[in-house]
């Protein structure tokens, strides 16, 4: 297998607790603080980044959400975070329980592997 010339992409896992703020908003509310507060900060701030939320306070009374941001590079995660640390959302909406960053298949590249992952149908 060819190495890799390209540095993979960054997948960071931030668990989050809601704070008793963002649970007096109504639905409406937060999902307008989420669009005209975090995403415009994102955007303005940095490029090559996804994400997805999970909901698990279903589960899980420390961590009430995941969110999985990919970045394209490790500049682009340190772009997200300094973009998050300076909206509502860091510490004030949610506070920001753990951050788990990785590289998804890393032991593979080092070691010029293929991955080994399951696939059930």
């Amino acid at each position: 297998m060819p190495a890799e010339t390209t540095e993979p992409p960054i997948t960071a896992f931030m668990l989050v607790k809601t704070t008793p703020e963002w649970l007096a908003m109504t639905v409406r509310e937060r999902v307008d603080a989420f669009t005209t507060q975090v995403v415009p900060a994102i955007e303005a701030r940095t490029t090559g980044v996804r994400s997805r939320f999970y909901d698990t306070e279903f589960y899980s009374a420390r961590v009430t959400d995941v969110w999985v941001w990919e970045a394209d590079d490790h500049h682009a995660y340190q772009l997200l975070v300094d973009a998050l640390r300076e909206t509502p959302f860091w510490d004030r909406y949610f506070e920001v329980v753990d951050l788990l960053v990785g590289v998804e298949n890393g032991y593979a590249r080092t070691y010029g592997l293929d991955p080994v992952a399951t696939v059930t149908t």
